[in-house]
């Protein structure tokens, strides 16, 4: 069986949708594909108070694996086991539950994927850092390099390599802006690979794969529904604050597309202009409710209208925090994804290092 350990420098580098493409891929392929996130440190509890890693159930749902979530994500740290960890000692032998959870994940299978951590910090306080499971795994490394400028993407792919050693195996660059990609091309790549770094390519920065859906910022903002048949998995691209003069923020709002607007709820008439353009929701705040007539029109165009109790400062930047950390919990986004890295041969680079065929 073969195995690929992916992980990251920072969070939300896109590891696990890198995960996601490559399993559907693979599977697409006529591989047979297992999965582990060996730690996690991002607890979450399921509906029936199970202790899991919220990824790793989405994981397990699109890839259509058999194993329970709490294999595919054997140690999951908390507040409380760290304390434990630090104060008396390890609550079990974490190594050990590992060990096992990658026999059963990978039993049957051609090829392990393993979730590594979002950085190469992380777990060294449980005694199980990023780099010594990818170590002991002895499986080849792959970082997930995103975007944030011109030196920091070349620092993090260099720091990878000096912190991975001969375990990194390759490298995939993620979020590239337009305007970034000839740099990229002309220069980083050339670098990276004088370094003896593989690059298995580059992938350009999509709005669509950045989105939030409808069902999220419901949730973060904990709006309440004015409208009928909302559909959750709608995704908003972009935001506009019409806070402006109606000539003003028409205009702006001319310029992009799938939007969400936020404004007041006693703005009729920049939720009416806002109506008239690309908009896939409307985010009244200040606990004000719209006009009949701007419901009406909004139910019309099927467009969902969030009330909001917080004013437009704070809506704003609740949706910050969470702007550009959403994963690919919509089928849409994975399967844009996927298509993304066909197009940009990312899994012909991969198949290749692995000593892989495409079957079909």
């Amino acid at each position: 069986m073969k195995s690929l350990y992916i992980t990251s420098v920072e969070p939300y580098s896109g590891k696990t949708a890198v995960c996601l493409a490559l399993g559907k891929q693979l599977k697409a392929d006529g591989y047979k594909v297992g999965y582990l996130k060996p730690v996690s440190t991002q607890p979450w509890r399921t509906p029936v108070g199970q202790l899991v890693d919220q990824d790793v159930v989405f994981v397990k749902r699109m890839l259509q694996l058999e194993e329970d979530p709490s294999v595919l994500s054997p140690v999951v740290i908390t507040s409380s086991k760290l304390r434990s960890c630090l104060t008396t000692g390890p609550q079990a032998d974490y190594n050990k539950l590992i060990r096992d959870a990658a026999a059963e994940a990978g039993e049957g299978k051609d090829i392990l994927l393993l979730e590594g951590g979002s950085s190469l910090r992380e777990g060294h306080a449980m005694g199980l850092s990023n780099l010594s499971l990818a170590k002991d795994f002895a499986a080849p490394a792959m970082t997930v390099i995103r975007y944030r400028n011109d030196i920091q993407v070349l620092d993090d792919a260099l720091a990878a390599k000096f912190r991975l050693g001969d375990q990194l195996n390759c490298t995939l660059l993620n979020h590239i802006p337009s305007e970034a990609e000839d740099f990229i091309k002309d220069v980083v790549i050339p670098c990276l690979e004088k370094e003896e770094i593989c690059v298995h390519g580059a992938l350009p920065k999509r709005p669509r794969l950045s989105a939030i859906s409808i069902g999220e910022l419901t949730s973060v903002l904990e709006a309440e529904i004015l409208t009928k048949d909302i559909n959750p998995d709608t995704l908003v691209e972009s935001f506009a604050v019409g806070a402006m003069t109606l000539d003003a923020a028409l205009a702006r709002f001319r310029h992009q597309r799938n939007k969400a607007v936020i404004t007041g709820g006693d703005r009729a008439e920049i939720q009416l202009a806002a109506l008239e353009t690309s908009t896939v929701a409307l985010i009244l705040t200040g606990n004000l409710h719209p006009s009949s007539l701007v419901v009406q029109q909004a139910e019309k165009l099927n467009v969902p209208i969030l009330l909001v109790k917080e004013n437009t400062m704070e809506t704003v930047n609740s949706i910050e925090n969470v702007w550009s950390r959403t994963r690919l919990a919509q089928p849409e986004k994975l399967d844009a994804f996927v298509k993304l890295m066909e197009e940009e041969a990312v899994f012909d680079s991969i198949y290749k290092t692995l000593g892989l065929e495409r079957k079909k």
